[in-house]
C-alpha cells in the first residue's frame, strides 16, 4: 500500500537585495553619502529623507530612488527644480548605475551597495490582509513590526488597493486590538461637516444639529482612528487636526467642553503627499505628525500572483464551497492574472461576485494587458502613427486634467508645477476643452 504525501512548500526566508549608496559630488553636501536601509531611498531638505541636503534649490521632498533589477528607479517627487540627467530632465525613469543627478545646485551619483536580505512574512495572511507574493510578504512583515507599537502610519496606495484592510491589520497587531477601530472618509465629507465628524457637534452648534454628536476621535478612544484619503482634507482643518494630535484635546463644534483622548492615527491617501507638501497645499509639521512611518500599497497587478489566493478567499466569503475550477478555468485565471485592474482588489471582489452570481467571469478586455480607458488598450489593430497619435492624445488630456486640479485652477501655477511655458500650456488646454 503506497501513501501518498503532499509536498509543503518553503516559504523564503529573506529576499536579498542590492542596496544603492548616494554620494553627493557637488553642492552645499558635497562628500555626504548615504546607503539604502529598505527598498527605497529618499532625497530632500525635509529631515526625515534618507538623505537629508540643505541645498535651498532641493525640494522638501525631492527625489526617490528604488531598485528596478540592475538599474535604479528614478522618480521625481513633484520638485520645483526637477531632476536632471546629463541634458535630460526625469520625472519618472531608470538610469545606470553610476549615473549622476543634478538636484538643485547639487550633483549626486547614484551607485550599488552591499547586499541587503530583506525579512519576509512567513505565512499567506496577517489580519485581514492577504498575499503570497514577495511584495505582500514584506509588506506584511513590516505591518507585524509597526503594529506593535502605537507610532502614526501614513499608507499610500491607489484606490481599491486594501488601504483600510491595511489599518485593521495594524489595529490586530497593536496593544489597541480590543479597543475601536474607527474609520473617516475625509474624501466623502462635504467641507462644512469634516469638523463636526472628526470632533463632534453639540446641539443647536449649526442649523439642523438637533442633538449632541459624538465625533470620530471620542468614539475612537483608546483605539485607533483610520483617516482614509486624508489628502482631500480642507487646508482650514489641517491646522486644527494638528493641535489635536499635539495636545490630544479638543472641543466639539459649537461646544466649551475639553474633550481628552487617547488614540493611534493610521491615515490613507491615493495621493503623494510629500509633493502636496512641496507644493503648498499639505502642511509640512501635519505630514510629519500622520507619516512617522510610510507603506506603500502595491497595486494589483503589481502582485498579479496573488490573484488565485484572493479569488478564492473571495468565493469562499460569497459561500461557494466548491472548487475554484468550477467557475473560473485555469486559462480564465490566467487572463485575470493579466488583467490591468485599474479598480485594484475592488474591482476583482466586484468580478468574483459577478462570476458567482451568473455562473462564468463576465469578459474582460482583449489581452487584458490595459484598462479600456488607457491609451494602449487596442492600439494593436492601428497604424503606428495613429496609435501613437491616440496614445499622446490621451496622455495629454490626463497630464492636464491631474495638473490642472493640482494647481486648482491657476494657469500660472500649473505652468510651473509642469515646467511648461504657459502660452503652450494655454494652447493645450484649449485643445483638450480644458478650463
Amino acid at each position: 500500500m503506497t501513501t501518498q504525501q503532499s509536498t509543503q512548500r518553503v516559504q523564503q526566508a529573506g529576499l536579498p537585495l542590492k542596496a544603492l549608496s548616494v554620494t553627493v559630488l557637488d553642492g552645499p553636501d558635497q562628500g555626504k553619502r548615504c546607503t539604502s536601509q529598505s527598498e527605497r531611498l529618499t532625497i530632500g531638505t525635509a529631515t526625515d529623507n534618507d538623505l537629508a541636503l540643505t541645498d535651498p534649490a532641493v525640494s522638501r521632498y525631492h527625489l526617490e530612488l528604488s531598485r528596478a533589477g540592475d538599474r535604479v528607479r528614478v522618480r521625481d517627487v513633484g520638485s520645483t527644480n526637477g531632476t536632471v540627467a546629463g541634458a535630460v530632465a526625469i520625472e519618472r525613469g531608470t538610469v545606470a548605475p553610476g549615473t549622476a543627478l543634478k538636484i538643485g545646485r547639487t550633483t549626486i551619483e547614484v551607485s550599488d551597495g552591499q547586499t541587503l536580505e530583506l525579512e519576509l512574512h512567513p505565512g499567506e495572511s496577517i489580519g485581514p490582509l492577504k498575499g503570497r507574493t514577495e511584495v505582500m510578504r514584506l509588506l506584511m512583515t513590516k505591518v507585524a513590526k509597526v503594529g506593535k507599537s502605537d507610532v502614526a502610519v501614513l499608507l499610500n496606495g491607489e484606490s481599491g488597493t486594501g488601504k483600510e484592510l491595511l489599518a485593521q491589520a495594524l489595529h490586530e497587531q497593536s496593544p489597541r486590538a480590543s479597543k475601536p477601530f474607527v474609520t473617516v472618509d475625509c474624501g466623502s465629507l462635504a467641507p462644512g461637516l469634516v469638523a463636526s465628524e472628526l470632533f463632534g457637534h453639540e446641539r443647536g452648534a449649526f442649523t439642523g444639529a438637533e442633538r449632541r454628536h459624538v465625533g470620530a476621535f471620542e468614539r475612537a478612544d483608546g483605539g485607533t482612528i483610520f483617516l482614509d484619503e486624508i489628502g482631500e482634507l480642507p487646508a482650514a482643518l489641517q491646522s486644527t487636526l494638528l493641535g489635536v494630535l499635539e495636545r490630544k484635546t479638543f472641543r466639539r463644534v459649537g461646544g466649551t467642553d475639553t474633550v481628552t483622548v487617547d488614540v493611534r492615527v493610521v491615515s490613507a491617501t491615493h495621493r503623494d503627499l510629500r509633493a502636496e507638501v512641496n507644493s503648498g497645499a499639505f502642511r509640512l509639521d501635519l505630514f510629519y505628525r500622520l507619516a512617522v512611518v510610510k507603506l506603500e500599497v502595491p497595486a494589483l497587478r503589481e502582485r498579479a500572483d496573488d490573484i488565485p489566493l484572493l479569488v478564492e478567499h473571495f468565493l469562499k466569503e460569497a459561500g461557494h464551497d466548491g472548487p475554484v475550477e468550477d467557475l473560473i478555468s485555469p486559462r480564465a485565471m490566467e487572463s485575470l492574472k493579466a488583467h490591468y485592474w485599474p479598480g485594484n482588489v475592488r474591482e476583482l471582489r466586484n468580478l468574483v461576485e459577478a462570476t458567482l452570481a451568473m455562473g462564468e467571469p463576465p469578459p474582460l478586455e482583449p489581452g487584458g494587458a490595459a484598462p479600456a480607458s488607457s491609451p494602449m488598450a487596442a492600439l494593436d489593430t492601428r497604424s503606428y502613427k495613429d496609435a501613437r497619435a491616440a496614445a499622446l492624445a490621451e496622455f495629454e488630456k490626463r497630464y492636464l486634467g491631474g495638473l490642472i486640479d493640482r494647481s486648482k485652477g491657476n494657469v500660472s501655477e500649473a505652468s510651473r508645477l509642469a515646467r511648461m511655458d504657459r502660452s503652450h500650456l494655454i494652447e493645450l488646454l484649449k485643445k483638450h476643452g480644458l478650463k
